[in-house]
C-alpha cells in the first residue's frame, strides 16, 4: 500500500496521474440511482484534493446550504426549515431535474476558475472532470436552452455520483443560485439541500415572481425544475422535505419512507432467522433507521413497527468443544 501511494505522489509531481476506469451499480432507495465507485488511488486524490480547496470556497458559500458540509447536515436542515415554517405563511420548494447528470463541466469548471489560481491544480479538475463525461448520459434527457445550437448535446456534462468531489462541485456549481436568491431577489428566508431548496415569505404574489426569476436564472446554469412539484403552498399543511413532512409544530415520516423501512426489516429479520447475516448486522440496520427518524415524532410509529415485527433471537449455537490437553505425569519425589 505504501508504494502505490508513492507511486501515486509521483504520478501527480510529474502530472502523468490520470483517473481510472469507474465501477457502476444501482441502488433503490429513496429512488433508483447509479452509483460510480471510482478506484482507491483516485479516491485518496479526490480527498486531497477536497481537503486543499474545500475550505476556500465553503468560506463562500451561503450559511443556509446544508448539504456535505461540516456543522450542516440533514437534520440541521430541518430544523432550519421548521423555524422558518413558524416565522412565514408561504413556502415554494424546488428541485432540480435530474440534478447531476444535468451539471455543466464548462460552467462548473469557470465558477472553479474564478477562485482557484493555481494551474496545476485546475489542470488536475480537468483529469477528474473528464474521468466522469458519459457516466451519466443514460440518465440526462437533453433540454435545449436559448442560444443553443445542434451541437449543444455534445457538452460535457454530469458528475459521477459517489466522488467526493461531485458532492462538494454540486455546492460550487450552485452557489451562485444561492446568492442570487438571498443578494438581488433578497429573500429573507431560503435555504437548500442538494438540489432541494425552500423559500419563505407571507407574500404569495411574492413567491410566484420569485420563482419565474429562479426559472431564468437556473437556464442561465443550464438546469431546469420539476414544475409540477414547485408550487406555493401554506407552510401550516405541512412540507415535504429530506424524507420527512415538517409542520410548524411538529414532524413526520414520509409513508413511502415507513413502507420502504418496513420491507427491508421483514427481509433483515428473514435473513438473521435463516443464518444468513448475524444479529450485529441486523441491529445496526435497525439503529441507524431510528437514530434518523427520531428527529420527527415517530415514537408510536416505531413502537408500532417494532410491535408488529418481533424478532425471535436464534440459539446460541453450542461451544466447539476442544480436544482435552493431556500433561505429563509428574513422579513424586522419594
Amino acid at each position: 500500500m505504501a508504494d502505490k501511494l508513492v507511486q501515486l505522489q509521483a504520478d501527480l509531481r510529474s502530472r502523468i496521474y490520470r483517473p481510472g476506469a469507474y465501477h457502476h451499480f444501482y441502488i433503490h432507495e429513496p429512488k433508483r440511482r447509479k452509483i460510480s465507485a471510482a478506484p482507491f488511488r483516485d479516491r485518496v486524490v479526490h480527498h486531497a484534493l477536497c481537503n486543499l480547496i474545500e475550505p476556500i470556497f465553503d468560506a463562500r458559500f451561503i450559511p443556509d446550504s446544508y448539504a456535505n458540509r461540516a456543522g450542516k447536515g440533514t437534520h440541521a436542515a430541518l430544523d432550519r426549515l421548521q423555524v422558518f415554517s413558524q416565522n412565514y405563511r408561504y413556502v415554494l420548494r424546488m428541485d432540480i431535474t435530474r440534478h447531476f447528470p444535468s451539471l455543466d463541466h464548462a460552467l462548473l469548471l469557470a465558477e472553479l476558475q474564478r477562485v482557484i489560481p493555481d494551474a496545476d491544480v485546475l489542470e488536475l479538475i480537468q483529469h477528474i472532470l473528464a474521468s466522469g463525461v458519459g457516466v451519466l448520459a443514460d440518465e440526462y434527457q437533453m433540454h435545449y436552452f436559448p442560444g443553443d445550437d445542434l451541437f449543444a448535446i455534445h457538452r460535457p456534462r454530469g458528475l459521477p455520483i459517489g466522488n467526493l468531489t461531485s458532492q462538494f462541485w454540486s455546492n460550487v456549481y450552485m452557489n451562485p443560485l444561492d446568492w442570487f436568491i438571498q443578494r438581488d431577489l433578497r429573500c429573507p428566508a431560503y435555504l437548500r439541500y442538494v438540489d432541494d431548496f425552500a423559500l419563505f415569505s407571507n407574500d404569495k404574489a411574492q413567491l410566484w415572481a420569485w420563482k419565474t426569476a429562479i426559472v431564468q436564472r437556473l437556464a442561465q446554469m443550464r438546469l431546469t425544475i420539476h414544475e409540477r412539484e414547485a408550487q406555493v403552498a401554506p407552510c401550516g399543511q405541512g412540507i415535504p422535505w429530506l424524507g420527512f413532512v415538517v409542520y410548524p409544530t411538529h414532524r413526520r415520516l414520509k409513508r413511502r419512507n415507513v413502507v420502504n423501512f418496513r420491507r427491508r426489516l421483514e427481509h433483515l429479520i428473514d435473513l438473521y432467522q435463516a443464518g444468513h447475516i448475524p444479529f450485529a448486522e441486523l441491529d445496526a440496520s435497525v439503529q441507524g433507521w431510528i437514530n434518523h427518524v427520531r428527529y420527527a415524532d415517530t415514537w408510536g410509529l416505531r413502537r408500532h413497527i417494532f410491535d408488529s415485527h418481533p424478532i425471535q433471537m436464534r440459539p446460541a449455537p453450542p461451544p466447539t468443544e476442544l480436544p482435552r490437553r493431556i500433561y505429563p505425569k509428574r513422579h513424586k519425589k522419594r
